[in-house]
């Protein structure tokens, strides 16, 4: 029987390498939105018949974290929602102690697993505590309660990858709200590997072109335009000095990752919208 409390949302572009054993770790007593940013109508033929507890959305075109994840949102009918990365894999438990710490703080807007990036292992090993309040976690995994966004909204639609979710936990401070990891909660994630391997440099091309829009786009926004470009002054020199190093040194791969950066911080710059997508 399928728990109605919640509705785990999944982004996914090219990632068959992966969603499988993501899949595989989350019972079938939950519902499953995929959002699926291709017409690959292949792949949600064999993702509904190998998986009852699961629906497949095809976008016909890549739109990206932001936009793939609020799509997957406005779907959503439960209580909660879980936003995973193909990349992740959930222990047995995971779910059930999102839930026992949904119980113990009921006002939380976002829980996170304890499994985070660099910026939170201070906290982590200077907390005593089991469940504590943070300012802001990582997007790979996020337990919602969707009644705190009623008046914040979901992710800014302007951002394609990188940064959405820490605008996202900006926005909710701002407006009051509580987001907290719980050391019991575990999720294991690979991190940058939501794709397949055959399409790993087209993909890191467009990492670098849009963590620089980014960069720019979530300083202007928070901090204004004359910060920003004081911010990224350091980036946009770097970018330009290695992009002309590595056409020197015959280096053809490093210098069109350069050329990215410069060109993602510059369309930011520009403010031009973050318009770049892998050539695949």
């Amino acid at each position: 029987m399928i728990n109605t409390k919640l509705t785990v949302v999944i982004n996914t572009f090219r990632s068959e390498d992966k969603i499988y054993q993501c899949l595989n770790s989350i019972s079938s007593n939950y519902k499953v939105i995929i959002i699926e940013n291709s017409n690959n109508s292949e792949f949600k033929k064999d993702i509904e018949e190998k998986y009852s507890n699961v629906q497949c959305y095809l976008t016909g075109e890549n739109l990206g974290y932001a936009k793939g994840n609020n799509y997957g949102l406005s779907k959503v009918k439960s209580q909660f929602a879980l936003i995973l990365n193909p990349d992740t894999q959930l222990e047995k438990d995971t779910i059930n102690n999102f839930f026992k710490s949904s119980e113990k703080i009921k006002d939380f807007a976002i829980i996170g697993p304890a499994k985070q990036d660099e910026f939170s292992k201070k906290d982590l090993n200077e907390n005593k505590d089991q469940i504590f309040e943070v300012a802001q976690l990582k997007g790979f995994a996020m337990f919602l309660n969707i009644k705190e966004f009623e008046d914040v909204g979901f992710f800014d639609r302007n951002f394609f990858i990188y940064l959405e979710e820490i605008d996202l936990c900006k926005r909710l401070k701002k407006s009051g709200k509580k987001i907290y990891l719980d050391k019991n909660i575990i999720i294991h994630h690979l991190g940058g590997k939501s794709h397949n391997k055959s399409i790993e440099f087209e993909m890191e091309l467009s990492r670098n072109w849009h963590w620089m829009w980014s960069t720019f786009y979530f300083n202007k926004k928070h901090y204004g335009y004359s910060s920003s470009i004081f911010k990224v002054s350091g980036k946009f020199l770097t970018s330009i000095l290695r992009y002309i190093f590595y056409i020197l040194t015959f280096n053809k791969q490093k210098k069109k990752i350069y050329y990215q950066r410069f060109s993602g911080l510059l369309n930011s710059m520009k403010g031009k919208s973050s318009w770049y997508r892998p050539k695949l």
